[in-house]
C-alpha cells in the first residue's frame, strides 16, 4: 500500500468524518471504496488506453431574435408574430 495526502474541502471533510463515525470505519477506508467504485465505472476506458468519450455535440444556431420574456408564447404559437 502506497501513502498519498489528499486535499478535501472543509465541508467534504465533515461529511467523510461524519460517514466514518456512523459506519465505524476509517475515512481512508470509504475514500478507498469510492476509488474503486470509480474505477470499475471507468474499466473499459482503462482497458482502451483511451480518453474519455467526446463531449456531447454542439451547433451553434445563430443568433436569437426573439426576448426571453416572449420565448414560450412564441414557440406555443400562442402570439401572432
Amino acid at each position: 500500500m502506497q501513502k498519498i495526502q489528499i486535499l478535501f474541502p472543509d465541508p467534504q471533510m465533515d461529511a467523510l468524518r461524519k460517514l466514518a463515525k456512523i459506519e465505524d470505519r476509517p475515512v481512508s477506508e470509504i475514500v478507498r471504496r469510492a476509488v474503486d467504485r470509480d474505477l470499475a465505472q471507468r474499466s473499459g476506458m482503462l482497458q482502451r488506453g483511451s480518453s474519455p468519450p467526446p463531449a456531447f455535440p454542439t451547433f451553434d444556431a445563430g443568433r436569437v431574435f426573439v426576448s426571453a420574456a416572449k420565448m414560450k408564447s412564441v414557440l406555443y404559437d400562442d402570439e401572432i408574430r
